[in-house]
């Protein structure tokens, strides 16, 4: 008998309903990830990471999947409903999940740019039922804060959507979600990640989709243009500075 697949999200299918108008001349529709999504759908594994350049649709693709699931459209868990200005695309409603059977509910939807709009979301509605207090969010540093969300909300297998974590992180911080991450696969939750940075994009056994004008295409860690443009700075950066220097200076 084989075991019962129990993934928080099997596949993700393009389904929009009769009141949605698509037309893939205009955004989101137009996206070649959105439009990939359109035409194949997308099976999701344990842990998924999206990198490409900005605009490639990256964000829109885990805001997407995140709202679709439940969370709120800036972020945090399954279960808050706070919002103060609506920007996210239509893309939410076209999406149907498949849902492992008895697959956990909970999880967590990480925005960078809107984690502050949160931690005052909490502050203002604090969990009668918690066991502790919650931390004071605003009285860290944006590093320290997303730590400690790790630390506090990170903490059981469920469904993580991430958008570029990395830009609150140092190096070690990012290690440190690596860690995380992996740890929430290994112990049977499922993770999608949008990131420009190589350490995330590092996670084991993960699925590197690199969006771009073809879509989503499967790609390994080391043959990443984010990771050989990495590389190549560290080991030379006079070779990218002289030019920005240059243009900056005529």
């Amino acid at each position: 008998m084989s075991p019962v697949d129990r993934r928080p999200v099997r596949r993700i299918e393009f389904r929009p309903p009769p009141d949605l108008e698509v037309d893939t001349r205009v955004w989101p529709w137009s996206l070649p990830a959105v439009r990939h999504l359109i035409d194949h759908g997308w099976e999701l594994p344990s842990v998924t990471v999206l990198v490409g350049e900005n605009g490639s649709g990256k964000s829109t693709l885990v805001e997407g999947v995140g709202l679709a699931f439940g969370f709120s459209p800036e972020g945090g868990s399954a279960h808050a409903s706070h919002s103060t200005r609506p920007s996210e695309s239509e893309l939410h409603r076209a999406i149907h999940i498949d849902r492992g059977i008895g697959a956990p509910r909970w999880g967590f939807f990480l925005r960078a740019e809107t984690m502050h709009g949160f931690f005052s979301y909490l502050e203002e509605n604090p969990n009668p039922y918690a066991r502790r207090r919650e931390p004071a969010f605003h009285e860290m540093s944006h590093g320290e804060s997303f730590l400690e969300v790790l630390n506090t909300r990170f903490d059981s297998p469920g469904f993580y959507c991430l958008d570029e974590p990395e830009s609150a992180l140092s190096f070690s911080g990012c290690l440190a979600l690596v860690g995380v991450l992996h740890q929430i696969a290994t112990a049977g939750g499922q993770v999608v990640v949008a990131t420009h940075s190589p350490i995330v994009a590092s996670i084991p056994g993960a699925t590197i989709l690199e969006v771009g004008d073809w879509g989503l295409r499967e790609t390994a860690w080391e043959d990443l243009d984010l990771v050989r443009n990495w590389r190549s700075f560290l080991d030379a950066p006079e070779r990218y500075l002289r030019h920005v220097v240059d243009e900056a200076s005529a």
